[in-house]
C-alpha cells in the first residue's frame, strides 16, 4: 500500500514539474514575440518624449528584430554546444536587464543599444526553449500539446502586443518594457527546477556566419533609413549601402564552406522553396510596415489614443484568425501558391484601400474594411508559406527550415520597414514636411507627414503585388507535398530537439 502511495505521489510531482516546464517555456515565447509588436503603438509617445528622428523611431523597431533574426541561428547552436537551459537562463536574464535598461532610458542611443541587447537575449532564449520542449516532453501527445501550447504563445503574443502596447502606453510608454521585469524574474526562478539541462551533439559555431549575416542587414538598414533624410548621395549613406552588400556577399561565400553553415544551400535545392522563402521575407516586410504605419497615422493625424490605436488592430486579429483556419485546411485540397497569391491580392486592396484615408477619415469604414481585408489576405496567406517552406523535405530537415522561415520573417520586417520608412520620410520632406516629433509640427507639415505615412502603405500595397507574381509563377508545390510536410512535421517533434 505505501509503495503504491509513494509511486502516485511522485507521478504527481513528476506532472506539476512538467506543467510547470510549459508554462516557463511558453511565457518566454510569448515575451520575446510579443516584444517585437509592443512598441509600434508606442512610437508616437516615443518619438516626442525622447526627441526621435525618424529614423532614430525606427530603428527602436528594426534594431531588435535584426538583433533577434540575425543571432537566431547562432542562438540554438549555443544551446546544443553549452547546456540548452544553461543558455536559456542566460538569454532570459540578457532579455530581462535590457528590458529595463530600455525602461529607464532618456536617450534614443540608450535605447536602441537596450533594443539589441533584448535582441541579442531573445536570440538565444528562443530557440533553446524549443529544443527544450522536445527534450523535456516525451514523445506522444503530450509533447505535441506541448508544442502546440508553444506554437499558439508565437500568434497570441504577435497579436496582444498590439493591444497590450496601447493600453501601457496610455500609463507611459516606459511600463511596455518595464512589464518584462516580474515575467522575467518568474522564468528565471521557476526554470531552476522545472526544467532539466541537456546537450545537443557538439558541432562547430558558425560565429562568421552570424556576424557577417546580423551587420550585412544592419549596414543595409542603416543606409536606407538615414538616406532620405541625409541625402542619398552622401558619403556615410552610400558607404553603409556598399558595406551591407560586401557584408552579405562575404556572408554567402562563408556559408558555401562551413563546416555546419547556418544557412545550408543543401535546404534550397529546388526553385519553389527558393520562392517560398522570398515570399516569407515579402510577407514580413508587409506586416511589419502596416502595423507600423497604421499604428503612427492613426495616432500622428487621426488623433487616437495609443490605446484607440490598439484596439483598432481587433478588427484584423478577428480576420487573420479566422481565414488562417480555412487556409490551413484548404492548402490540402488546392495548390498553396493559389492561396497565397489570392492572399496577397487581397492585402494589395486594402493596403491600397487604407492609403485613400486623411485627416477627416473615420474608422468606420476608412480603417475598419481595409484593415480587415489585409487581416484576411495575411491568414491566407501565413499558414500555406509556413507549410510550403517544410513541403516535401525529410523529418530531419524540418528544424533547420521552420527556423530559418522565422528568420526569414524577421529580418524581411526590418528590412522592409527600413526600406518603406526611408521612402515615407523622402515624400514627406518632398511635400515640405520635416522629420521629428508630431506635436512639434503645424497644420501644412502634419498633413505632409500624413501623406508620407500613406505613401508607405502604397509601397506595402506594391510589395504585396510581387509577393503574388512571385508565389503564382514559381512556387509550385502541391497540395500533397503539402500534407507531407504536415506529417514530416508530426515526426520532426518526436525525434528533433534542436533548430
Amino acid at each position: 500500500m505505501g509503495g503504491g502511495s509513494d509511486l502516485v505521489i511522485q507521478k504527481a510531482a513528476a506532472t506539476k514539474v512538467l506543467g510547470w516546464a510549459i508554462v516557463v517555456l511558453s511565457a518566454l515565447q510569448l515575451m520575446v514575440v510579443l516584444d517585437g509588436t509592443v512598441v509600434n503603438l508606442a512610437l508616437a509617445r516615443l518619438q516626442d518624449d525622447l526627441a526621435l528622428s525618424d529614423s532614430g523611431r525606427t530603428w527602436v523597431v528594426t534594431s531588435y528584430a535584426l538583433a533577434f533574426g540575425g543571432l537566431m541561428l547562432l542562438g540554438g547552436r549555443l544551446g546544443d554546444t553549452f547546456g540548452r537551459k544553461r543558455m536559456f537562463m542566460y538569454g532570459v536574464a540578457v532579455f530581462t536587464v535590457a528590458s529595463l535598461i530600455a525602461g529607464l532610458a532618456t536617450t534614443d542611443i540608450t535605447l536602441i543599444a537596450a533594443r539589441v541587447l533584448q535582441g541579442a537575449g531573445a536570440a538565444v532564449a528562443s530557440p533553446t526553449a524549443f529544443a527544450l520542449v522536445a527534450t523535456t516532453f516525451a514523445p506522444g501527445p503530450v509533447r505535441n500539446q506541448a508544442f502546440a501550447i508553444f506554437a499558439m504563445m508565437t500568434g497570441l503574443g504577435s497579436v496582444s502586443g498590439l493591444l497590450l502596447g496601447g493600453a501601457l502606453t496610455e500609463i507611459s510608454w516606459r511600463w511596455i518594457f518595464l512589464v518584462n521585469l516580474p515575467v522575467g524574474a518568474f522564468i528565471l526562478f521557476m526554470a531552476r527546477t522545472s526544467l532539466p539541462e541537456s546537450q545537443g551533439p557538439r558541432r562547430s559555431l558558425d560565429v562568421p556566419g552570424a556576424i557577417l549575416a546580423t551587420t550585412g542587414c544592419t549596414a543595409l538598414v542603416y543606409g536606407l533609413q538615414h538616406g532620405a533624410e541625409s541625402g542619398w548621395n552622401s558619403t556615410l549613406v552610400i558607404l553603409a549601402l556598399v558595406l551591407g552588400v560586401l557584408l552579405l556577399t562575404a556572408f554567402l561565400a562563408v556559408e558555401r564552406t562551413a563546416e555546419n553553415p547556418l544557412l545550408p544551400f543543401v535546404l534550397f535545392r529546388n526553385r519553389d522553396r527558393v520562392a517560398t522563402f522570398v515570399a516569407i521575407m515579402l510577407a514580413g516586410a508587409i506586416t511589419m510596415c502596416m502595423a507600423v504605419f497604421v499604428a503612427l497615422f492613426v495616432q500622428d493625424v487621426l488623433l487616437f489614443s495609443p490605446l484607440e490605436a490598439g484596439l483598432s488592430f481587433v478588427p484584423f486579429a478577428f480576420a487573420l484568425g479566422l481565414t488562417a483556419q480555412v487556409a490551413s485546411k484548404l492548402a490540402m485540397r488546392i495548390q498553396p501558391r493559389w492561396l497565397v497569391a489570392t492572399g496577397g491580392l487581397l492585402v494589395a486592396a486594402g493596403l491600397a484601400y487604407a492609403s485613400t484615408m486623411d485627416q477627416n477619415s473615420t474608422y468606420f469604414p476608412d480603417l475598419f474594411v481595409p484593415i480587415v481585408m489585409v487581416g484576411a489576405g495575411v491568414g491566407m496567406s501565413v499558414v500555406p508559406l509556413t507549410l510550403c517552406a517544410v513541403a516535401g523535405v525529410r523529418s530531419s530537415e524540418i528544424g533547420p527550415l521552420t527556423a530559418i522561415a522565422l528568420v526569414a520573417q524577421t529580418l524581411g520586417g526590418a528590412l522592409g520597414l527600413g526600406a518603406v520608412g526611408a521612402l515615407a520620410t523622402a515624400r514627406t520632406l518632398s511635400l515640405g514636411g520635416s522629420t521629428g516629433p508630431a506635436s512639434a509640427m503645424d497644420e501644412a507639415q502634419l498633413v505632409a507627414l500624413g501623406e508620407g505615412y500613406l505613401f508607405a502603405l502604397v509601397i506595402s500595397s506594391v510589395i504585396a503585388l510581387l509577393l503574388a507574381v512571385v508565389v503564382a509563377v514559381w512556387m509550385r508545390f502541391t497540395p500533397v507535398e503539402v500534407a507531407q510536410g504536415r506529417a514530416a512535421q508530426g515526426s520532426a517533434q518526436n525525434e528533433s530537439t534542436s533548430l
